[in-house]
């Protein structure tokens, strides 16, 4: 699998967190950085991206040498990046792509200005399987239905920002609702359940599994690494990647 992603020094989220769960996973990571940031488990308090020049040269060096079974998208640093990305990925239309549209972190730090969030949807966007927004990224992006018209197949819409004893996560494709997944919610805030989200669903696309399954595996595998999170700083938890069983 090849993850394009900010650094995250926290291990929590961003690059870091994606190898992690892929690996937990059983996939062997490939990743491609697009930005460095400064950041702890509080919020990020720089972000400076990496030259896209210099981001297609990391993917391209990999994908001569390996193939991959499937691409997850992060924080991609700046409208140059993501459309250097979308020119990459277009020469592998068979690879499942899932999108993770980060536009802020938890604490509400910009990460994606309006540039590069037009680039996603005109060029990343339709090119993916899978699109996993936040309810409140989902809405910046105009709505699932938005997003589907945009060309890709499935938006996995996620509930932890609304209110509720339950989080609610929808899918949905051109038809509608796909599948809705209710999950107890957990006390406190965690810093990158939405990376281990994606990879999660990436990683069991690699392996072969349908959206849907893959969708509602990956929302079990991180729902168990939010209950057992641990919490090694003065900010928001970490999910347990790697879980004992």
């Amino acid at each position: 699998m090849l993850t394009f992603a900010a650094s995250d020094p926290t291990g929590g989220a961003g690059l870091q967190a994606d190898v992690l769960t892929i690996a937990a996973l059983g996939c062997h990571p490939l990743s491609v950085l697009t930005a460095f940031t400064v950041q702890d488990t509080r919020g990020v308090w720089r972000l400076r991206e990496i030259d896209a020049a210099s981001v297609a040269e990391q993917a391209r060096r990999l994908l001569d040498d390996i193939a991959v079974d499937a691409f997850k998208l992060g924080v991609l640093g700046s409208a140059e990046n993501v459309r250097a990305i979308a020119e990459i990925i277009s020469g592998h239309p068979q690879v499942p792509l899932v999108l993770d549209p980060v536009l802020a972190s938890g604490r509400g730090d910009e990460l994606a200005d309006a540039a590069a969030i037009d680039a996603l949807l005109e060029a990343i966007v339709p090119q993916s399987t899978v699109v996993t927004p936040n309810s409140l990224e989902a809405r910046r992006l105009g709505g699932p239905q938005r997003l589907l018209e945009r060309g890709c197949d499935f938006v996995l819409v996620t509930g932890t920002h609304e209110a509720g004893a339950q989080v609610v996560n929808t899918l949905y494709d051109a038809r509608g609702v796909v599948r809705e997944d209710h999950w107890q919610r957990l006390p406190g805030g965690y810093h990158g359940s939405g990376c281990t989200l994606a990879s999660a669903v990436a990683a069991s696309l690699a392996s072969g599994h349908a959206p849907a399954d893959a969708v509602r595996e990956a929302q079990a595998y991180t729902w168990q690494t939010l209950a057992a999170a641990f919490r090694p700083g003065h900010g928001q938890a970490i999910p347990q990647r790697f879980l004992r069983h």
